[in-house]
């Protein structure tokens, strides 16, 4: 009898390319397959440093948590297409500050949420780590949603973390970005990164991510990525490359990465 374990099995692809596996294989993880190790390569052959932006994602996401919770007193996080589990998880690095933090993780992917099951039994007894499956087109939906775990007359840290660059039009980036920050509360957070059409080489890595049949993404300025921030406070400082932003190590260098993380008020 089918049930929803072999729904999500069918609905997995392993023969097709798919983003949020592409990216654990860049991060070094084991969950992806043949078809999204072949993808992740063929960029990698002509943009290496594509695992290096992987991985600096992950500590980029590390340190802003990092501050969020412990700096600006947040304690409840809305990580939206949050993609695999890894090390250093939102809810990992906020409740290891503030055990009673709460995050809600927000992904559409089939794999995410085998995972999820698993990662919900790493939360802290005085937090709440939840997951709502939903595409990010549908704001209204998730913010319906996490409505049931999060308070959202209280501050709220919005989180998209590398992945407006699968939405081609920037004026729907804008959009759904400000319908979620419209709904939160004063205090509130947005951090958002995204690729940077700054190299020729990251340009031809994400032609040749194309070609190799993962999704398109779409390289943006770090002008255009600025436009996201609108009516919002930059913390400085400010829209940087995400290896520059707080760093721990002061030989970081820049890549074609940036992101800033901006208050409302």
């Amino acid at each position: 009898m089918a049930g929803p374990d072999s729904e999500l099995a069918t609905a997995l692809q392993p023969e097709v390319p798919h983003a949020a596996r592409i990216w654990n294989y860049w991060m070094g993880g084991k969950d992806n397959f043949q078809s999204d190790r072949a993808a992740g390569d063929a960029v990698a052959e002509v943009y290496p440093e594509i695992v290096v932006m992987a991985r600096q994602s992950r500590r980029f996401l590390t340190r802003v948590v990092r501050h969020l919770t412990a700096e600006a007193g947040i304690r409840q996080f809305l990580d939206i297409g949050t993609g695999l589990p890894t090390l250093q998880n939102t809810h990992e690095v906020a409740q290891s500050i503030a055990p009673e933090s709460r995050t809600v993780y927000v992904d559409n992917d089939p794999m995410v949420l085998v995972h999820a099951r698993a990662l919900l039994g790493s939360t802290t007894s005085e937090g709440v780590t939840t997951y709502v499956p939903a595409d990010y087109h549908d704001p209204e939906k998730i913010l319906t949603e996490a409505a049931a775990t999060l308070d959202l007359d209280r501050p709220v840290a919005v989180m998209f973390m590398g992945v407006m660059g699968y939405e081609p039009d920037l004026d729907v980036v804008r959009s759904i970005v400000g319908r979620v920050m419209a709904a939160t509360a004063t205090g509130s957070h947005l951090v958002f990164w995204d690729g940077t059409d700054t190299s020729p080489a990251v340009v031809s890595g994400a032609e040749r991510l194309a070609r190799s049949g993962g999704v398109p993404y779409i390289l943006r300025s770090p002008e255009q990525i600025a436009g996201c921030f609108e009516g919002l406070t930059m913390v400085d400082p400010g829209l940087v490359p995400i290896t520059l932003w707080r760093p721990d190590d002061a030989d970081a260098a820049a890549i074609d990465a940036y992101g800033a993380v901006a208050r409302k008020p």
